[in-house]
């Protein structure tokens, strides 16, 4: 039994994590011979990459743009699968705003945490609007994620980042008072919000174990898709602290993203290499061709690679 780490990508477990935890449970690491150990960060100590970089687990679950990041930097990382098809953020406010469209966000106060990608994102969003992104109030929200019923109580006019399969979920204020405007949907290039990679020397020295773990991976998210109840049960043992229903409601919404024409884990040229001319073009990387090599599908199930 090969004992395998796998940090997952945010704070704590969410429904995004249904395929790694149905496998699990189900047993189907443990029938692939793998002891499978799912973990979340300390943000002390780096995110999911850091932890992939100080080989510190065996896998890890990141964001596309800070992979490219690492990979200029000339990092022996590798995504070997993506995870979700589509871009996850959204600008959100509530109808008490009087906000209608992004390019009214001018002159108003937006919530998010101010990484060169984030300011960078929500300038583009309110120019491909027609608005003035020189006017936007950025209000520094660090790691913290603001909900909608923080935006009904004044402390702010919009959001950034929040995902329109969860965090827009959450809070009390009433769903027709709320407006979500996924990025994706309102001039953002698309893109993978996650993919899943390892370490090159992994790939090079275990190719059997790299592809044993996905196979796993990816009939755990298969089943979550086909049977969410097992998603679902899953969700018991790993997130017991979310309300059932909350659970169900972005389960229905996340797995929409997690396969493309029927198939898991490809990572696609048409999501890469649009979103990194982007990132070049707005100084967040270097290159428009960071991308090239920095996935893989080779180690994916027959009928993907």
């Amino acid at each position: 039994m090969s004992h395998v780490r796998v940090r997952l990508e945010y704070l704590h477990p969410w429904t995004n994590s249904a395929g790694f935890f149905v496998a699990a449970t189900q047993g189907w690491y443990a029938d692939a011979g793998l002891d499978v150990e799912l973990s979340v960060v300390d943000p002390l100590r780096g995110d999911s990459l850091e932890y992939l970089a100080r080989h510190e687990t065996d896998f890890a679950v990141f964001p596309t743009n800070r992979l490219l990041l690492r990979r200029e930097r000339h990092e022996p990382l590798v995504a070997v699968a993506s995870i979700n098809h589509r871009a996850m953020e959204t600008i959100q406010t509530v109808r008490a705003t009087g906000i209608t469209r992004p390019r009214e966000l001018a002159g108003r106060r937006v919530a998010f945490n101010p990484t060169p990608r984030g300011i960078a994102m929500v300038r583009h969003l309110v120019s491909a609007d027609g608005g003035d992104p020189d006017r936007v109030i950025t209000v520094d929200s660090g790691s913290r994620e603001l909900n909608a019923d923080d935006i009904a109580t004044g402390a702010v006019d919009a959001t950034f980042g929040n995902y329109w399969a969860w965090d827009v979920l959450l809070g009390t204020t009433p769903a027709a008072e709320r407006v979500v405007w996924p990025v994706d949907e309102i001039g953002a290039p698309q893109y993978h919000s996650y993919l899943l990679g390892t370490q090159e020397f992994l790939v090079e020295r275990n190719p059997r174990l790299v592809g044993a773990f996905l196979a796993a991976t990816e009939q755990g998210y298969l089943a979550a898709i086909a049977e969410p109840a097992l998603a679902l049960a899953a969700f018991e043992r790993y997130i017991p602290y979310f309300p059932r229903d909350l659970l169900e409601r972005s389960l229905a919404l996340i797995s929409t993203t997690w396969t493309h024409e029927g198939r898991w884990g490809e990572p696609r040229r048409e999501l890469l290499a649009p979103y990194a001319a982007w990132l070049a073009e707005h100084g967040v990387i270097t290159s428009a061709d960071s991308w090239l090599g920095a996935t893989t599908d080779a180690f994916l199930p027959a009928g993907v690679a």
